[in-house]
């Protein structure tokens, strides 16, 4: 036990200076170099809790798109069907016989 309170107070405050060193933030760096002491190595004290970095996004590729083989012989498309354009034959005579009006 220390019976002198100065020399307690000295310590105390040269070992609060002590830890204050030890916490202080060094460069960045990849990893840290070296430890305190001889033989002692312990990683540099984290002052700060991690930020939270969100994982990368992965994009996948679209699927590659297939199309079918050109064909061997190639026939134009069908063509639309029309109906035979019909017309209106008015009534007549045909030799002797009477012809009514009628659609050809």
């Amino acid at each position: 036990m220390i019976r002198n309170n100065g020399i307690s107070a000295g310590l105390a405050v040269a070992g609060l200076l002590g830890l204050a060193i030890l916490a202080t933030p060094g460069q960045a760096r990849a990893w840290w170099r070296g430890g305190y002491g001889v033989g002692i190595w312990i990683p540099p004290v984290v002052v700060a809790p991690p930020v939270y970095a969100p994982p990368p996004v992965y994009y996948a590729a679209p699927p590659a798109v297939v199309y079918a083989p050109p064909p061997v012989l190639y026939a134009s498309p069908p063509q639309a069907y029309t109906p035979p354009a019909r017309y209106w034959v008015p009534p007549h005579w045909e030799g002797p016989n009477w012809v009514a009006g009628h659609w050809a």
